[in-house]
């Protein structure tokens, strides 16, 4: 599928900030709040800002991060703020070298947990397809880490697809399959993987991924461990059509997949893909009670609605 054009952005930064200015004032009433109470929001970003660790609630800019927060759960953004692919949607750094793995890391990750209190975790990263094994065992020694220190701390884990490669084959012996066994032997309380968006328009939006792809580590989770509860996701907005998201959502039931999470697409800049439509609360609401029929259970469905968002329920 053809990449997406790239957007011509106006000569000047004030004409730039100009219509930035306008697309945020065009949107409309139910994708506007409150992010919450600054004293939670700055004791967790003076936290990670000290032990030089990051999240994705910060990076990716999340607005429901202060309410996570109240409710004692963070998303952790392993191996660095910089992606090694370069999805058209996300607002995550991409483009430069990544950085070199912290070996503190796992062990500042475990110290912040104990020092919010946090009862419920979710570990994610930037895709690492420059690692060896892409992060896998990074994953597992994280969770070691946390559970070292808060043991009755509940650990889900948000993966990249842990692709082996051109080489790679799709056997039950191919370096995707042996990178999902690891984490998955680490018995995480939810194993998340995201499709993003529907089969059409992966190749717009997901660049580097594939949607077999990441049917295909939802799979093998399953195979390994009927017991872990496996999660993914979409992000509405991009031109997708009702029909198509159905389709999506039957895929990956298809594969086992138990949890599901719809959200609005809200476009991060100007250099990022443009939002196509904007999905009203009825229209989530109606695909959420679809996607319960369907047998997925729970299901967070709504236009602020993120992948981590009430994870810990």
């Amino acid at each position: 599928m053809d990449l997406p054009n790239e957007i011509n952005l106006p000569a000047t930064p004030l004409l730039v900030q100009d219509e930035w200015r306008k697309e945020i004032e065009s949107l409309p009433s139910w994708l506007r709040r409150s992010i919450g109470k600054a004293s939670e929001i700055s004791t967790v970003q003076r936290i990670v800002k000290q032990r030089q660790i990051h999240t994705i609630c910060e990076e990716g800019r999340c607005p429901n991060r202060g309410e996570c927060y109240a409710n004692k759960t963070a998303t952790f953004l392993l191996m660095g703020p910089i992606c090694t692919r370069t999805c058209a949607f996300c607002q995550v750094d991409k483009g430069h070298a990544p950085m070199p793995l912290d070996p503190e890391e796992p062990r500042k990750v475990a110290e912040s947990v104990k020092l919010l209190g946090l009862r419920y975790v979710v570990l994610t990263s930037v895709a690492r397809d420059d690692l060896p094994d892409q992060g896998a065992g990074w994953f597992v020694a994280t969770m070691k880490a946390i559970r070292e220190l808060n043991p009755e701390t509940q650990i889900e884990v948000l993966t990249a697809d842990f692709w082996g490669g051109k080489g790679d084959n799709k056997s039950t012996n191919s370096l995707q399959y042996q990178r999902v066994t690891r984490v998955v032997e680490a018995r995480p309380a939810c194993y998340n993987h995201n499709i993003e968006t529907v089969q059409r328009l992966q190749g717009r939006v997901r660049r580097g991924a594939q949607y077999q792809r990441s049917l295909d580590v939802l799979r093998i989770v399953k195979s390994l461990n009927p017991t872990i509860p496996t999660k993914s996701g979409l992000m509405l907005g991009h031109g997708e059509t009702k029909a198509e998201v159905m389709e999506a959502m039957e895929d990956l039931r298809q594969v086992g997949c138990d949890r599901l999470t719809l959200g609005q697409y809200m476009r991060p800049s100007l250099q990022h893909l443009p939002v196509q439509k904007y999905w009203t609360p009825q229209e989530f609401e109606e695909l959420g009670a679809i996607a319960r029929k369907m047998g997925f259970s729970p299901v967070r469905s709504g236009p602020l609605v993120r992948s981590s968002y009430h994870a810990g329920e």
